[in-house]
This record gives structure tokens, sequence and C-alpha cells, in this order.
């Protein structure tokens, strides 16, 4: 591959908008959640329960419904994460964690718009994933927005 200036110059203002990201308002809340999760007792004891939780279930879910536990780690695994995701730490680490997450789409949905409209950007959201291509096969004859 042959670098040229032009190719650096790319990069660096690639860096130079990862540093924009990083010193956003967003960017911050999220490493401020972060902290306040990483620091709360109680928060990484509702995970580290979640989490063995979730192994357990794994197991289970290898034999499905024929597992004589199945029904019992079912319903505990769904009893905690209504537990986990109603700690106010972890919902509030959540909350930023995807409004970071919805920045870094919008902001890969214009790069990739600026270079190309045929370009896919996996957003997540059917919405934004549907708006922007069609699978093919709609069968509505082009009503639906498709090109």
């Amino acid at each position: 591959m042959v670098t040229t200036m032009t190719n650096v110059d790319v990069l660096q203002q690639a860096y130079d908008f990862g540093e924009l990201i990083t010193s956003s308002e967003i960017f911050h809340k999220y490493i401020d959640a972060k902290v306040i999760l990483e620091n709360d007792s109680e928060a990484q004891k509702l995970i580290q329960q979640f989490t063995e939780l979730k192994e357990k279930y794994e197991e289970v879910q290898r034999f499905g419904k024929y597992h004589p536990d199945f029904s019992e780690v079912t319903k505990n695994v769904r009893e905690m994460k209504r537990i986990v995701d109603t700690n106010i730490t972890i919902a509030e680490f959540k909350k930023s964690e995807n409004e970071l997450y919805q920045l870094l789409v919008e902001v890969s949905q214009i790069i990739a718009k600026a270079v190309s409209p045929q370009i896919k950007v996996p957003t997540g959201n059917p919405f934004f994933d549907s708006a922007t291509s069609c699978s093919g096969g709609c069968g509505s004859g082009g009503s639906c927005g498709c090109k």
C-alpha cells in the first residue's frame, strides 16, 4: 500500500475527529457514569449475580425446556434482569452509554453518506436501517421508497 500525504491527512483528521468526540459533553457524561458504576458496590454485586445467573441460563439453554431447572433458571434470570435494570446507577450508565452510541451512529451515517449514499451503516435501529436501503424483495413496486 502506498501512503500519500492525502492518506496521512485523512488519518490525522480522523484522529482529530476522535478527539472532538472524546471531548464532548456526551462522552464525559458516559465516563462519569462509568466511574460511578464501577465504584457502586451494590451495582457491582447485582452485575456479578446477574452474570452468574446468565452462565446457568446458557447451560440450561443447551437442553432447552427439557432441562430439569429450565423454568426456575429462566424465571430467576428475568427477575434478576428487572432488578438490575431498575438500579439507578446501572440505569444512568445505560442511558449515557446509549446516548454515546447514538452519537457515534449519527457520525458514522454522516461520514458514510459523505462518501457515497450506497454505503450501509449498521445502526441497530430498523427504522434507520430500512430508511437508508432496501433489503430487496419488498414487492411493492418501489412504493416503499426503494430505488
